[in-house]
C-alpha cells in the first residue's frame, strides 16, 4: 500500500511570557539553542540559515523565509544527510505569535506536499515535546523572579503595617489575584489585603514562611511553607500553588494544608 503525500500538523500552546520575549527564542542563537539543543543556531533575516542539532547528533537545516518581528516566522526543515524522511526543504515551519491576557499563544504549522503523510504523524508526537520544552524555557525566564515573589506573598501574611502589607502585595501580585484555601477565599488584592489584616488580628504572633525550593513548569510554580506561633512550634504546614502570570507575578495561589 502507498503512503500517501503531504501532511499538516497545527499546535497551538500558551506560554506565560510577553510576545517580545517569545520571539526572542527566535532570533538569538543561545535561547534558541536552550530549547533545541547544545550547537542548534539561527541567523535571523530572511535567507538566514537555521540548524536544528538534536540530542544523538540528528541535524535539521533550513532556511528564513519570512521573519517579522514579534510576531511571525517562517522557515524550511529538512534534515541532512542521505535517505532523511523529509529532505532538504522539504518541509515549511511557520509559528504565528498572538499576545492576549494569560501570555503569547504560539500557534505552529508545520507542513510538507512531498513527504508522506505518515513521517507526518510521526512528527506530532515530536513536536508536542519541543513545544513542551520551549514552554518552559520561555517561562522560566519570564518568571525568573518567582521564588521572591512568592516570599513577597508570604512575608505579607507577616506584616503588620498596612501600608507596608500593599506594598508587598503589590510587588508579589496582580490586581485581579485570587487566592483560596480552606478558610478563605479572596476575589482580587484588596481583598486580599482585608483578609490579611484581619489574620493579624485573629492570630498575631503566627509567621507563615517558605519551607523548600521552589518548583515551576510553564508559569505554574508550588511552594512548600511552615506556619509558627510565637513560641517557635510549628502550627501547621503545607503547599501552595501558584499560577503566575506573563509579568513573572501571581495570579492565583491555592493553598492545601498537610
Amino acid at each position: 500500500m502507498t503512503d500517501a503525500k503531504g501532511f499538516t500538523i497545527e499546535r497551538t500552546i500558551v506560554i506565560r511570557a510577553p510576545r517580545e520575549t517569545v520571539f526572542r527564542y527566535f532570533t538569538d542563537s543561545a535561547r534558541f539553542a536552550a530549547w533545541w539543543g547544545e550547537g542548534s543556531e539561527i541567523d535571523p533575516r530572511p535567507g538566514g540559515a537555521v540548524r536544528i542539532r538534536y540530542p544523538g547528533g540528528v541535524v535539521a537545516s533550513g532556511k528564513i523565509v519570512e521573519i517579522d518581528p514579534p510576531g511571525r516566522i517562517v522557515f524550511t526543515y529538512g534534515y541532512e544527510g542521505e535517505g532523511k524522511p523529509i529532505p532538504l526543504g522539504g518541509s515549511r515551519v511557520t509559528i504565528r505569535l498572538d499576545e492576549g491576557s494569560d501570555g503569547t499563544a504560539v500557534h505552529l504549522t508545520h507542513a510538507s506536499s512531498d513527504a508522506p503523510a505518515s513521517i507526518g504523524a510521526e512528527h506530532v508526537q515530536g513536536w508536542r515535546y519541543q513545544m513542551a520544552v520551549f514552554a518552559n524555557v520561555v517561562s522560566r525566564e519570564a518568571q525568573a523572579q518567582a521564588a521572591a515573589c512568592i516570599d513577597a506573598f508570604f512575608a505579607a501574611w507577616n506584616e503588620k503595617d498596612e501600608a507596608a502589607r500593599r506594598r508587598l502585595l503589590e510587588q508579589a501580585t496582580a490586581e485581579d489575584v485570587r487566592f483560596g484555601d480552606a478558610f478563605s477565599c479572596t476575589v482580587d488584592r484588596e481583598d486580599l489585603v482585608a483578609h490579611l489584616a484581619a489574620v493579624q488580628r485573629f492570630m498575631p504572633a503566627m509567621t507563615l514562611s517558605r519551607d523548600g525550593e521552589v518548583a515551576q513548569c510553564q508559569g505554574t510554580a508550588i511552594a512548600p511553607w511552615i506556619a509558627k506561633a510565637a513560641d517557635g512550634n510549628v502550627r501547621g504546614r503545607g503547599t501552595n500553588v501558584f499560577e503566575l502570570g506573563a509579568d513573572g507575578r501571581i495570579r492565583r495561589a491555592t493553598g492545601f494544608w498537610s
